[in-house]
């Protein structure tokens, strides 16, 4: 008995892990992006295709807590003042697009539809809130959370969170069954545990961690690291609020603790693990018989709120002074609804607003347009690109040269300068085309093109180049440029601008030729500049700079471990590269 409830029990835990790692390299592979792996993955294993898992609303609760500790992961990037200074995109850009965009769907739905005026709201509500969790992964993906279009989306999420709690109360007034208080019931809740989880966050938190770390056990801080997160998640749970709002806010108020980065590091494989999760449970919950039973008004439903949706986010980009490409690229963002959607229609059903059958239809509505994202997402990168070439930016196509340069911001820049001044021929690609145009009015010919993409390395001259310099500044982008290159271009060396020690490290470990962090070499020179500013002898300087260097060398060789090389023998022939002229004709692997 004891081993069939086992069984039961970790059984769909293997088929979900086997469905993801068979579909997310394959979609990756194809280049249509891992969540929609996950989305394909979650559909075949559940009720609708093979029928393998049934219970997927449990999985879909449980594995909403991948994007509670994803927004607690984003709040600790941003401290309070960085989150002050966006209260005018979070208020201003924010309330605009969902104003604007609820006012459009909820019209669609009764012009073109014909659905009375409180269900074509409430329908129009659950789409407008988009997906939390596919826009930053997206974002993520592509190291555009940091940039100033990534720092918009996330104003626009946040304001989104804000509404689930006006929205809830909206549909509480609409209900033909509750009181006259109720909605104002819920607002004062909410409003008194979020200043109850600011309190505590701001008292609290550091004096919790600081604790804990006398114990110098690091479980017991990964313990209270994800009580911390999933305390504030149900904290705004039992407030009707998100729960990704609270994670959201308690890391922000620890970002700046001296524990951050132990804490991020404690609660990432947590957060990946639930992430794709979340995605394979989205799939499972796509229900194929409401499919099969109404597809004209399906598809009917999706295309005009995706239109409606996608024209507000469009023009309110432009009207906030967005340019084409980047309002653009905002809206393939945000074209679909998202999980709270879910919450919005379950209480509208449960408060006689809406019908059993109108939630089931609106929810798929929903589930589609989630699936859809990473192909409309794909379809717009092609567009812009095509829109790039048309603006005289020439996309990589059939280049060559000796060396062959990824990335051309500050860092590139310099390092192709060196080379070009002794004749060596490059060819250079960037995806930023307002960095491309300058590059040319400084003579400088860069091509666009994304690094990460296998078809982008080969037509840039990959295949031929001596060596490929990877001097792009997201260090997860430069990991994957190095396995796409190492697999498939072993002829060239891989020389690799790394972010910091612990990204030396991981590059390192994945074998490359030669890395530098970004800083490193100039922060010894004003080190260096330092001591003579003191008086001290050019031999002591020397002497100095050399043990630093010595030490340094010595701390990355005990970090780095495991390899086949000893790690002092292996990163000396990275901190001092052969001469281009003596590039072997192969690398070893």
């Amino acid at each position: 008995m004891a081993e069939a409830g086992l069984v039961h029990t970790i059984g769909p835990a293997v088929l979900l892990m086997g469905a993801a790692v068979v579909a997310v390299p394959l979609f990756q592979r194809l280049g249509l992006g891992s969540v929609l792996g996950y989305f394909a993955a979650g559909l075949l294993v559940g009720p609708s295709v093979l029928g393998l898992i049934t219970d997927t609303q449990s999985i879909l609760h449980f594995s909403e807590l991948g994007v509670v500790m994803f927004l607690f992961v984003i709040g600790l990037e941003l401290r309070p003042r960085k989150l002050w200074a966006m209260r005018g995109q979070i208020f201003g850009l924010g309330l605009v697009q969902v104003a604007a965009a609820t006012t459009a769907l909820a019209l669609a739905g009764a012009l073109v539809f014909g659905l009375p005026g409180p269900v074509a709201f409430v329908a129009g509500a659950g789409f407008v809130l988009s997906s939390t969790a596919v826009i930053m992964s997206m974002l993520q993906d592509r190291g555009e959370i940091a940039s100033s279009e990534g720092q918009k989306s996330v104003s626009i999420l946040l304001f989104e969170d804000l509404m689930i709690v006006p929205l809830l109360a909206v549909v509480a007034f609409l209900s033909p069954l509750a009181t006259g208080d109720a909605g104002w019931t819920h607002i004062m809740v909410a409003l008194a545990s979020l200043l109850a989880l600011l309190a505590v966050s701001y008292w609290g938190l550091n004096p919790f961690f600081a604790l804990l770390a006398r114990t110098r056990t690091r479980e017991v801080l990964t313990a209270g690291a994800l009580l911390v997160v999933l305390g504030a998640a149900l904290l705004m749970e039992a407030a009707g609020l998100s729960m990704a709002m609270g994670a959201f806010l308690a890391g922000v108020m620890l970002s700046s603790s001296s524990y951050r980065h132990q804490i991020e590091s404690d609660i990432e494989p947590f957060r990946g693990l639930l992430m794709g999760l979340f995605f394979l449970a989205v799939g499972m919950s796509l229900d194929l018989s409401i499919v099969a039973a109404e597809p004209l008004f399906l598809v009917s439903v999706l295309f005009a709120f995706t239109l409606a949706k996608g024209v507000v986010v469009y023009t309110v980009a432009r009207l906030f002074g967005g340019s084409n490409h980047q309002a653009l690229h905002r809206t393939s963002m945000f074209l679909q609804g998202g999980e709270f959607a879910f919450v919005l229609y379950a209480a509208a059903a449960a408060s006689g607003v809406i019908d059993a059958r109108e939630n089931s239809l609106f929810t798929t509505v929903v589930i589609l347009s989630m699936a859809l994202t990473p192909l409309l997402i794909i379809a717009t990168d092609r567009l812009l690109r095509s829109e790039a070439s048309m603006d005289g930016i020439d996309i990589a196509e059939d280049l060559k040269g000796r060396i062959f340069v990824i990335g051309f911001g500050r860092f590139g820049q310099i390092a192709s300068q060196l080379l070009l001044s002794r004749g060596v021929s490059l060819s250079v690609i960037d995806r930023d085309p307002d960095r491309i145009r300058d590059a040319a009015r400084f003579g400088f010919k860069v091509f666009f093109g994304d690094g990460t993409r296998l078809d982008t390395l080969r037509h840039s001259g990959a295949a031929t180049a001596d060596a490929i310099m990877i001097c792009v500044d997201d260090p997860k982008a430069a990991l994957q440029i190095v396995e796409l290159a190492q697999h498939e271009f072993p002829q060239a060396r891989l020389l690799v601008r790394s972010y910091d020690r612990g990204h030396a490290v991981e590059l390192i470990r994945a074998g490359v030729d030669y890395q530098i962090r970004e800083t490193v070499e100039s922060a010894y020179l004003m080190g260096a500049e330092g001591l003579r500013a003191l008086g001290f002898s050019e031999l002591e300087v020397e002497e100095a700079a050399a043990d630093i260097r010595q030490r340094d060398v010595e701390r990355l060789s005990e970090q780095v471990q495991g390899d086949i090389m000893s790690g002092r023998d292996r990163i000396h022939t990275q901190l001092i590269p052969e001469p281009l002229g003596n590039m072997p004709a192969s690398r070893q692997q």
